[in-house]
C-alpha cells in the first residue's frame, strides 16, 4: 500500500519528534524512585560524612530518598567501577575525590576511563589535610617531628587509607622534602588507621580534619600542622605548615559528584540544581564548616567547571605520582 507523500512526511516528522518528547517526559518524571549515591571508601571516613550531609538535603530537593552505599576497597576502584558500569539513568551516582578520580589513574590499570566514562555533575567542597601523630611521640611540634624522623630512619610509620591515597602521596613528598624515611602502613580506610594511631601502633598520619580534629581536641593524638596557607577556623591553635617550618607543603582533598557516561543532560541539570540548592542551605553550610570543609565558589559548581577542573588535576598530578615511583597494589 502506497502512503500519500503528505501523510508520509507527517508521520516522519512525528517519529523524529518522539525522542524529544521522551526526553521531556523523562525530565518531568525524574526522579521517580530512590537514588543511590556510591561512596568508594569505608564507612565512617570524611567522604562518608560529607556524602550523608549532601544526601540528607538533596532528598528534599529531589523528592526521593538518596541512599548512601559505601563500597570500599582497592583505593576506591571497586566503587568507582561499579558506577562506571551502572545504567546511565541518574539513579546511581558517584561521590569521588582526589584519590579515586585522579591518583588511581596513575597507579592502576583501570577497567574504566576517569575522564570519558563519567558525566560531571558538580565540584562541591575541599579541605586541607592535617599532620597528626600519636600522643606518646616525643615531638611536640612539626620541627620536632621532622628531627625525630631524621634521627630514627625507617623506624617511624605513617598510616595511609590505601596505596596511592593523598595521604600516601603527600607522605612520599614529605620524605623527599625533609630527608626522612619511614614506613607506610596501608589500611582499608581512615577509621581503622585512626584507631591504631590513637592506640600508638603507628606514629603519624596526614589526615582530614573531620576524623582528626575530634581526636586532637579530646587529647588522644597530637596535631602538628594544617597543610594549607591558612589556619582552620575549627582549630585556630594548630599552625599552618608555613608557620611550622615547611612552607608551601599544601595538600587539600576535594569532593565532587559524577554520574555514568551517557546520563541525559536534563537529568544532570536536575542533579546539579539539587547540589546548588543544598549548598545554599545554611544548615548544610554550617555542618560542612564544622568539618572544616570549604564550599567552593558558585561559578565552580557547574558540570562544565568540574570537567575542566578534573582534567587539570589529572594533568598536574599524574606526572608527580609517576615520578615518585608510587605503585598501586
Amino acid at each position: 500500500m502506497r502512503i500519500p507523500r503528505r501523510q508520509f512526511l507527517h508521520l516522519a516528522v512525528g517519529a523524529a519528534a518522539l525522542p524529544a518528547v521522551a526526553r521531556r517526559a523523562r525530565a518531568q518524571d525524574y526522579p521517580s524512585r530512590a537514588i543511590t549515591m556510591v561512596v568508594p571508601t569505608a564507612a565512617g571516613g570524611a567522604m562518608d560524612t560529607f556524602a550523608r550531609f549532601m544526601a540528607e538535603r538533596m532528598r528534599v530537593s529531589l523528592g526521593q530518598p538518596v541512599i548512601i552505599e559505601s563500597v570500599g576497597g582497592a583505593n576506591g576502584n571497586i566503587g568507582v567501577g561499579r558506577v562506571a558500569r551502572a545504567a546511565p539513568d541518574g539513579y546511581t551516582l558517584l561521590v569521588g575525590n582526589w584519590n579515586s578520580q585522579v591518583a588511581n589513574g596513575a597507579l592502576y590499570t583501570l577497567q574504566y576511563d576517569l575522564l570519558k566514562d563519567f558525566e560531571p555533575i558538580a565540584l562541591i567542597s575541599s579541605f586541607p589535610q592535617l599532620i597528626v601523630a600519636r600522643n606518646t611521640l616525643p615531638a611536640n611540634d612539626l620541627a620536632g617531628l621532622i628531627a625525630w624522623l631524621q634521627a630514627n630512619p625507617d623506624q617511624g610509620s605513617e598510616g595511609i587509607p590505601g596505596v596511592g591515597s593523598i595521604a600516601h602521596v603527600s607522605g612520599v613528598l614529605f620524605q623527599n622534602i625533609t630527608g626522612t624515611r619511614f614506613q607506610f602502613v596501608p589500611y582499608r580506610g581512615t577509621p581503622p588507621a585512626m584507631q591504631d594511631l590513637i592506640a600508638g601502633r603507628i606514629d603519624l598520619m596526614f589526615d582530614a580534619p573531620a576524623s582528626s580534629l575530634p581526636q586532637v581536641h579530646a587529647g588522644r593524638i597530637k596535631g602538628y600542622a594544617v597543610m594549607s596557607g591558612t589556619r582552620l577556623a575549627a582549630a585556630p591553635e594548630i599552625p599552618t605548615v608555613d608557620e611550622a617550618g615547611l612552607p608551601g607543603f599544601h595538600f587539600s582533598l576535594w569532593f565532587a559528584l559524577w554520574a555514568p557516561k551517557g546520563t541525559p543532560k536534563d537529568v544532570i541539570a536536575t542533579l546539579n540544581a539539587a547540589v546548588v540548592t543544598t549548598l545554599a542551605d545554611p544548615t548544610i553550610r554550617r555542618k560542612l564548616a564544622d568539618q572544616s570543609m570549604e564550599i567552593l565558589p558558585a561559578e565552580q559548581h557547574t558540570p562544565e567547571a568540574l570537567g575542566s577542573f578534573h582534567k587539570a588535576e589529572i594533568e598536574k598530578w599524574w606526572p608527580i605520582i609517576k615520578a615518585a615511583g608510587i605503585k598501586g597494589e
